[in-house]
């Protein structure tokens, strides 16, 4: 390949003109192109469009200065220093159409995987033009094209678990948001993403947690270092309150009330809210008597823990029944309910604590039952 005077004209001129942290990229990438290093000068060009200062250069490096070597350099990269330039334009159609040009140059039998990240970024923001449509079309594609390859780049995981994310959370499917953002998080470092976009996923979390009907378990939420992001912000209230659903603590979530006013999507669904959190009650009372050996529990019992009249307590259970929350039975006649199993926590220390004593209580009766039995079948323990 003869070496274009106006690709060596434009470093040159960036040289000139780029602030001095910044010139001295564009000496290094005028050298490495005049070497025909590809794969190193890939590397620069890598590290130089993910600089924060660089931002304003990413379009002229695309359209001056990558598209005269792409044949040479790996076409995912090629999508990523195109998405970089694209990110940058004022007009989120013409980005659209941007990216649309670019999967089709890379739509090759030996560049697949460029093309599906090319495609699911177009269809990104296709969806931020509100097509949900072809958004869903290119999802589905993509992921017959993605379970097809042998080997999938990590970038192109994350590429289809944003945008799976951020559709269903525009059609506000909050169980399947929330599915696919935990799985976007697995796939990138949470450090690389922009303050603000941390504290925006942490949020976005919390509500899709809360507001979800399939969602009765926050550990892997509480667990996960974003939610860190929370602490320290307008939005701190909000580890609080998964907290308190967590724990079934009915009384915290009724001092949060005026926290859930101020945010729409909770106040729309208060009522619901009301009834996850008691069923959410529910869960920790009976995963607290598992230990005890109490699997038998009155509706009063269970009517003064999740500050309910006796008259909604069968609803609220056969609720919990049907969700596989807990499995067990109702004795309409006795006003009993009985427990054989109830879902997995995630403990608090609080909870981990109470465990210790019901695991101590187990150990106790357990010798009891030994003493007893050496005691009256002595011949067994001789």
């Amino acid at each position: 390949m003869e070496i274009d005077n106006a690709v060596t004209n434009y470093l040159q001129q960036q040289q000139r003109d780029a602030p001095s942290e910044l010139a001295h990229y564009f000496s290094d990438f005028e050298d490495l192109y005049e070497r025909k290093i590809w794969h190193q000068l890939t590397k620069h060009v890598d590290t130089f469009i993910n600089l924060p200062e660089a931002a304003s250069y990413r379009v002229g490096i695309y359209t001056e200065f990558v598209r005269d070597w792409q044949k040479h350099m790996n076409k995912v990269k090629l999508v990523l220093f195109a998405l970089a330039a694209a990110r940058q334009f004022d007009n989120i159609p013409a980005a659209s159409e941007f990216m649309m040009g670019i999967s089709e140059e890379v739509n090759k039998p030996d560049s697949q995987e460029a093309y599906a990240l090319a495609s699911l970024e177009a269809a990104h923001f296709r969806l931020l033009l509100n097509d949900l449509d072809s958004t869903r079309e290119t999802l589905e594609k993509c992921e017959k094209m993605i379970q097809s390859f042998l080997h999938v780049d990590p970038v192109i995981y994350a590429s289809f678990y944003r945008v799976c994310a951020d559709y269903y959370k525009a059609k506000a499917v909050f169980g399947q948001y929330y599915k696919n953002a935990l799985l976007l998080l697995a796939c990138i470092d949470i450090q690389e993403l922009g303050a603000e976009d941390r504290v925006q996923r942490a949020y976005d979390l919390s509500i899709a947690a809360l507001l979800s009907d399939t969602i009765y378990n926050f550990g892997d939420l509480l667990s996960h270092p974003i939610m860190e992001s929370l602490r320290d912000t307008e939005h701190a209230w909000m580890l609080t309150l998964l907290v308190a659903f967590n724990a079934g603590d009915i009384g915290k979530f009724e001092s949060l009330i005026s926290k859930l006013q101020a945010q729409p999507l909770l106040k729309q669904q208060e009522p619901f809210l009301q009834q996850k959190i008691r069923l959410m009650a529910l869960i920790e009372s009976m995963f607290k008597r598992q230990g005890a050996g109490a699997r038998a529990v009155s509706f009063g019992t269970i009517s003064a823990e999740t500050k309910l009249p006796a008259g909604e307590i069968e609803h609220l259970v056969m609720k919990a029944l049907a969700l596989g929350l807990i499995r067990g039975g109702i004795d309409q006649v006795e006003q009993v309910v009985t427990v054989q199993w109830v879902q997995p926590r995630y403990l608090g220390k609080g909870q981990i604590k109470d465990l210790v004593e019901r695991l101590a209580q187990w150990e106790g009766r357990v010798k009891e039952t030994a003493l007893k039995m050496s005691q009256t079948t002595p011949e067994l323990f001789a």
